[in-house]
């Protein structure tokens, strides 16, 4: 997807899980944190780091990978 400057995948951070701007928090954290009740002004008080564009941007991430259809690979 494109305009997803705020989330990075590194190896050597979080397993190469998908994250926001190189730190050490990942969009599951995020999409957890709203999924609970937190609100993006709630969870930049948690994480003052972060800014309510990061909360949106791992918002907008996880429903495009929601979208996303898996097929079974065939064993050889």
């Amino acid at each position: 997807m494109r305009n997803l400057d705020r989330i990075t995948f590194d190896p050597a951070v979080m397993g190469g899980k998908p994250c926001i701007r190189g730190l050490r928090v990942t969009v599951g954290t995020l999409v957890g944190l709203v999924a609970s009740g937190k609100s993006p002004e709630q969870i930049v008080m948690l994480y003052p780091y972060l800014e309510t564009a990061d909360v949106t941007e791992a918002l907008r991430y996880a429903a495009w990978r929601s979208e996303e259809i898996e097929l079974p690979v065939a064993a050889a």
